[in-house]
């Protein structure tokens, strides 16, 4: 038995996009809810500001629940700095959008955003999980109730490290065990219904040639993507303009392969872009 990888865009949206109860449980599993989500229904996906290069490497699934609680899931496969701020556009439309019911503002219901991120942003922080909520700088105990953030570092998660709730990381170990053409799934990932159902999705007997054919198309752009926006920041950063003064051009090298690095090029490719070793490019990193 071969199957897809949950990230690509065809994979996720028919196991969250088309299942509300393996949807509820991933929610509850992934986000710090006081109270759980019991039921929930889809929501229309709205227009939102595209990330510039960034075409095809957001797929998002929207929802509301008996509480009128909205949720809003990204699956996002390549990172920009300008990403957090369309997280919190997004979610920030969708809370105000509640007052076009004519409802009073105490009304308002919290708009919870999850990012899977399928790259590392935070390389200072050894965490996976990063919760944002709006708290007081003095005490973080009182909180402006309406939106939270949690971003999740799926190449971080190491299920080792993280033994307290279980349903998570069965999840994360999903998300981050399954790959394209994996014919072999631990059977812990088996032990629960939902995650269960979830796998069954992924066999890649269940689609058809148009929807493989659609599958390997979304990797295509994926890798058209990650070229575009490595190239971007080397050539934003013309270290020939920086004449007549080694220690800028040396200074703009850096700062060249730490962008690139932070778009997801790999250590092969920038020393190609940059003409410099691998080992001078893991040394400059390695600096970050």
């Amino acid at each position: 038995m071969r199957y897809l990888d949950p990230k690509n865009d065809l994979t996720f949206r028919k196991v969250f996009g088309e299942h509300p109860l393996l949807l509820k449980s991933f929610l509850n599993a992934m986000l710090p809810l006081t109270v759980p989500i019991r039921e929930l229904e889809y929501l229309p996906a709205d227009l939102v500001p595209v990330v510039p290069l960034l075409k095809y490497s957001i797929v998002d699934v929207r929802c509301i629940d008996e509480n009128g609680r909205q949720f809003i899931v990204e699956m996002q496969m390549l990172w920009t700095d300008s990403f957090k701020t369309r997280v919190l556009f997004n979610a920030s439309k969708a809370y105000v959008r509640q007052l076009e019911k004519g409802i009073d503002y105490k009304a308002l219901q919290p708009v919870y955003a999850l990012s899977l991120v399928n790259e590392i942003f935070e390389h200072d922080m050894a965490e996976f999980y990063h919760h944002y909520k709006i708290v007081h700088l003095a005490d973080s105990s009182k909180v402006l109730e309406g939106l939270e953030f949690v971003f999740m570092e799926i190449p971080k998660f190491k299920p080792a490290n993280y033994n307290e709730k279980r349903l998570q990381v069965l999840w994360m170990r999903y998300l981050s065990e399954i790959k394209d053409s994996t014919e072999t799934i631990s059977p812990e990932l088996f032990d629960v219904q939902e995650i269960r159902e979830a796998i069954e999705l992924l066999q890649e007997s269940a689609y058809s040639k148009a929807e493989l054919a659609a599958y390997d198309k979304y990797w295509d752009n994926i890798s058209v993507e990650r070229t575009l926006l490595a190239r971007s920041f080397v050539e934003g950063k013309q270290i020939g303009k920086i004449e007549g003064k080694t220690e800028g051009k040396i200074e703009g090298i850096e700062l060249m392969i730490v962008n690139g690095y932070k778009a997801g090029g790999t250590i092969e490719f920038l020393s190609k872009m940059s003409q410099i070793s691998e080992e001078e490019v893991r040394r400059i990193l390695k600096k970050m």
